[in-house]
């Protein structure tokens, strides 16, 4: 019910119940699952009603080396660190990065909105550019969108196509039109190639553009609107 009204992740709105700190219409509540009319029951939170967040919708330029989560048992920096000291609600990624990745992430308090941009049935295809460790040749190429058995699942990209290359390594330009676990990095190897880089430049038609790393900036209503999934009306 919190992570719907923008209030705070799943995780932590789940401990908020669990701790007996969530009332709804004046009635402690220890079951997350318990059903709730967001439009009709009211929330409390310490005692204090809550109401929905201001929808915010970012896009981040991720730098290698930052993880994708609200916090990392092993102490390494997390996306949310470079938000700090920013004025913004609690915010989600919308999909992930790996560590070693970077780019384009968006990340939102919508929770909804989140849900239709990863869906499978929107669409939207990613694109990233990336660094390998090797020249690959045509059929190589032809043979990644062709796709590899890895872990018992079928992998493949949508397309691939070299960008440019030196004496040792080529830049590719490729297109994902889902989103499984590390899956370019997943299909390379099948192939034996390494990766060196990997960033996304675009959701959709959401491009990157020249957004600093390790900033962001809140979405404009045109790229919400050419994202393909209107956010609900506020």
């Amino acid at each position: 019910m919190l992570s719907k009204l923008g209030i705070a992740s799943r995780t932590q709105a789940a401990a908020w119940i669990a701790q007996g700190r969530v009332a709804v219409n004046g009635r402690i509540v220890r079951d997350a699952e318990s059903p709730t009319d967001l439009a009709r029951d009211r929330i409390a939170l310490d005692g204090v009603d809550v109401a929905a967040s201001e929808r915010v919708y970012i896009m981040l330029n991720k730098p290698r080396g930052i993880v994708t989560t609200a916090s990392d048992e092993r102490g390494r920096d997390t996306v949310y660190t470079l938000l700090e000291g920013a004025d913004l609600p609690w915010l989600a990624p919308v999909g992930r990065l790996d560590k070693a990745s970077e780019g384009l992430l968006l990340l939102t308090n919508d929770t909804q909105w989140a849900a239709a941009i990863t869906a499978p049935e929107t669409h939207l295809d990613k694109t990233y550019h990336v660094q390998v460790d090797g020249l690959p040749n045509d059929d190589l190429l032809a043979a990644m969108v062709a796709g590899v058995e890895d872990d018992g699942e079928r992998l493949a990209l949508k397309s691939v196509r070299e960008l440019r290359r030196g004496e040792k390594n080529a830049w590719l330009d490729i297109v994902l039109d889902e989103g499984r676990n590390r899956q370019i990095r997943r299909v390379l190897a099948a192939f034996d190639i390494a990766v060196l880089r990997l960033v996304r430049v675009s959701i959709g038609a959401l491009a990157l553009g020249d957004l600093p790393k390790g900033r962001w900036r809140a979405l404009t209503a045109d790229e919400l609107r050419i994202l393909g999934a209107k956010p609900p009306q506020r």
